[in-house]
């Protein structure tokens, strides 16, 4: 079970838009992650980092927030993010999401992220 004080230095690592030094940090080793159910999931801490460096190198800003009350109940953390993305592309995106997290100990070990996919489309 994480501490609160855990939970929220992982909050404001990914608040100062550095994702993928939160999953190095915060991540197990064999941590997945899931977009809805659309997808498998994402497997091994190595592949969620280069997967979020990709999407950080086509950002040209990133903005990162967390809506709170965060929800910690024993292992399973739920925390509602709203990320606002310029790409370098000249395209934009909002995107509102619940992120359910299963923790073991002081790491995350599942995550899936719950959102409506519209939010893919790139902003006019």
């Amino acid at each position: 079970m994480p501490s609160r004080q855990t939970v929220e230095d992982f909050i404001a690592l990914v608040e100062s838009n550095r994702h993928d030094e939160a999953i190095e940090r915060f991540y197990t080793e064999d941590a997945s992650m899931q977009e809805n159910l659309t997808e498998p999931p994402r497997q091994g801490r190595d592949r969620l980092v280069a997967h979020e460096r990709a999407v950080l190198a086509r950002a040209k800003s990133v903005s990162s927030a967390c809506l709170r009350p965060v929800l910690i109940d024993g292992d399973t953390v739920v925390v509602h993010w709203v990320f606002h993305f310029e790409f370098k592309d000249g395209s934009k995106r909002r995107i509102e999401e619940l992120a359910h997290q299963t923790w073991k100990g002081e790491k995350i070990w599942r995550e899936r992220f719950y959102y409506d996919p519209a939010q893919m489309k790139a902003e006019a």
